[in-house]
Order: structure tokens, then sequence, then C-alpha cells
């Protein structure tokens, strides 16, 4: 069964607690489809009266906040041992090379890794965990995080929600357009992003080893 026919046919504030409950597992860490889930709702709101997209965007921005703070408080505690126990279980998302680009882009970019972090589907799962692990200044994390969360909520919400409002209007029977141009586009950002970040990996390992010769 596809998720936006189980969204369909729950009420619609379940709909929100869904929304903000699968975000937040995600955000803890815990490769879960969370912005798939946010996408589905916001276009099924553009075409449901019972569902706000207002309501959407605050529950996914507040799970996204929450499920990153608690992230951060296990990475805090756990540190490596989590990451070896995340990688055995999730070697696609946290494997050893997964762990070192993303060590590598936070130490580089440190508040900035953290709030585009929230825009990249690997990121996204690692970013509170890492942060946390890596001793980021609490308050520093808190604020990135939260200005990450509220833009990739309420702006994911807001723009799918009127792709499929114009759509129904303009398109009738196409309006999941504006969900497989999303789509695609996330797809394609973070294909690209995992690329610079493989190249990255190899760039750094060469130099280790030149150095090591040296």
């Amino acid at each position: 069964m596809n998720i936006d026919h189980v969204l369909e046919a729950i009420p619609p504030l379940s709909v929100y607690l869904l929304v903000g409950l699968v975000v937040m597992v995600e955000s803890l860490g815990i490769p879960l489809p969370g912005e798939i889930v946010l996408v589905s709702a916001a276009l099924l709101a553009s075409s449901h009266d019972g569902l706000n997209p207002l309501w959407i965007g605050i529950l996914a921005s507040a799970g996204a906040i929450i499920g990153d703070s608690i992230g951060y408080l296990i990475g805090r505690k756990g540190g490596k041992r989590l990451f070896d126990w995340a990688g055995r279980k999730f070697p696609k998302h946290f494997g050893p090379q997964h762990i070192a680009n993303a060590e590598r882009m936070f130490h580089k970019r440190g508040m900035w890794a953290v709030f585009f972090g929230r825009f990249v589907a690997v990121l996204r799962i690692l970013a509170g965990p890492l942060a946390g692990s890596l001793n980021m200044h609490y308050p520093r994390f808190l604020l990135a995080n939260a200005l990450g969360g509220i833009v990739w909520a309420g702006g994911t919400t807001a723009l799918i929600y009127y792709l499929g409002v114009v759509a129904d209007k303009w398109l009738k029977g196409f309006q999941w357009a504006g969900l497989g141009a999303a789509l695609v586009i996330g797809v394609v950002v973070t294909l690209v992003l995992k690329k610079r970040m493989a190249r990255n990996h190899e760039t750094h390992a060469v130099e280790q080893k030149d150095d090591a010769v040296a």
C-alpha cells in the first residue's frame, strides 16, 4: 500500500501526528522515509479540505527539532560505539565512509553542516548524533537545528502544497507532477553530494598516504 493511500485513510489529526513522529524518529538517527511522508502529506492537503498544511509544517518542524536534539544527546553519550553498532546494522547509511565524510564536513562547516544537512537524506539522519559525538556546543547546534528544521519542513510543505494546488487547478489529472519533480530534485541533490563526499574522502586518503610516505 502506498504512503498516500495510508494517509488518506486516517483522520487529519493522525496525519499531523504521524508526520511529526516519522520525521522525529528519522532525526534520531533511524533511517525512515521522513521526507516522503512529509511530501505525501503536503500534496494530499492540496486536494483534501480536512488537512491544513500549516499544521503539517508545524508538526514536521517540531519533529525535526525534537528528534535532532534527542539524537544529539544520544551521540553525546554513545559516541563511537553508537556509530560502530549502526554501521553493522545499517551499512548503507552509517558505513565507515559515510561517517568519515560527515565528520570532515562537520569539522569544516560547523553550524552550516547542521543547517544544510537537514536538506540531504544521509546527513539528515546523521546530523544530531554526529554533532553530539563531536561535542558541538549545544546552543549553536540548537540554533542551526531549529532554523534548518523550520526552513526544511515549512518550505517543503509550502512548496509541495502550492504545487499540488496549481496542478489540481490547471492540470487536473496530473497533480502528482509536483511530487515527482520534488522527489527527482531530492534524489539528484543527494547523489551529487554523495559523489562529492566520496571524492573528498579519496582525496583525503591520498593526502594522508603522501604524508605518511614523506
